[in-house]
């Protein structure tokens, strides 16, 4: 081999283990969002939801607005599926404009959306989904496939959940998905995994918030994620996370952790709802379903150093449900 071919193989090897090494950084983005000059954060979660205003998208866009603005939220997080039924075509879809820059006009609504992607998501373009030429499009719009917001009193973990999931990859039926950077799988979910490892070890947040699409504890129609209790679940009580927020069942709820101080909050009525369908935990006790509701609504965050207030709404905007807590033990 001459001079100039090795030349060329040691940039070869270059260049492979910097694109290696980007993959593996770029799992977990870190981003900063500053607090309220009291030191108070306020947030809204909606999960579910592009529908291009159907199914009652709209209604509850405008009660967000309104509660948006009587909490003045710092920014506000979606837990994916945030484009039905396929995810978005390409970056300069009319899906995106239709379901989210027109339908979340609200003033109180103009702040960063911290966004995850669903398996619905999967099923179009994901590369468009994370394009930032959505960002130049709505400024608001960030979503990538894992990352964490750092503020100054508590931590965000954005994870990719739907990888996770066995029957999208052995039983995928009619539906097909996009896994570009995703395969081969068993790495990426070990990339996933190792980074939210490291990143909780490291964290010096008062409070540890960790948000993915699907429900690790669900009463609802999907129910429970087998692979997420068996890989996230130890994971989240080992580095004492407060809440794991998710999407994935069309329905408000909250439950107890009865092993942990771990609350699970569904927040994935920002359009279709599935009424009536309800189902009890595999292996659980009643007492840890604190509240379920089979409607449209979301959900609002209020954090501050000692405190965590939580509230559900419905499409009137009613206060379903509420829980205030001390590090999320009850008062």
């Amino acid at each position: 081999m001459d001079g100039s071919c090795k030349h060329c193989l040691k940039w070869m090897w270059v260049a492979w283990f910097y694109f290696e090494f980007m993959l593996v950084s770029a799992e977990f983005q870190r981003f900063q969002h500053p607090v309220k000059a009291d030191g108070s954060l306020s947030f809204l979660v909606i999960g579910d939801w592009g529908r291009k205003g159907a199914y009652n998208q709209s209604q509850v866009a405008l009660q967000m607005g309104k509660v948006g603005e009587n909490l003045g939220i710092d920014f506000v997080i979606s837990t994916g599926d945030n484009f039905y039924e396929k995810g978005l075509a390409t970056p300069y879809d009319p899906h995106f404009k239709h379901s989210f820059t027109n339908i979340y006009s609200a003033n109180s609504l103009q702040k960063q959306w911290y966004s995850v992607l669903g398996n619905h998501d999967y099923r179009g373009d994901v590369q468009a989904q994370l394009s930032p030429i959505l960002r130049k499009i709505d400024s608001r719009w960030l979503c990538l496939r894992s990352f964490l917001v750092n503020t100054e009193i508590a931590e965000f973990f954005f994870i990719d959940t739907t990888p996770f999931v066995d029957e999208y990859f052995r039983n995928p039926k009619h539906q097909k998905f996009d896994w570009r950077g995703v395969i081969p799988r068993n790495k990426y979910l070990t990339r996933v995994l190792k980074e939210l490892r490291c990143s909780l070890r490291e964290s010096v947040g008062k409070w540890k918030i960790v948000i993915g699409h699907h429900p690790i504890r669900s009463i609802g129609h999907h129910g429970q994620t087998k692979e997420l209790i068996t890989l996230l679940l130890p994971i989240l009580e080992a580095y004492n996370v407060d809440m794991y927020i998710n999407g994935h069942d069309h329905c408000l709820q909250h439950l107890s952790s009865i092993t942990s101080p771990l609350q699970f909050f569904t927040s994935g009525g920002g359009s279709k709802a599935w009424k009536g369908d309800f189902d009890y935990l595999d292996g659980g006790g009643d007492d840890e379903i604190k509240f379920y509701y089979d409607g449209q609504g979301f959900m609002s965050v209020e954090l501050t150093p000692t405190n965590a207030k939580i509230a559900f709404y419905d499409v009137s905007g009613d206060v379903l449900h509420s829980f205030s807590s001390n590090q999320l033990y009850y008062t």
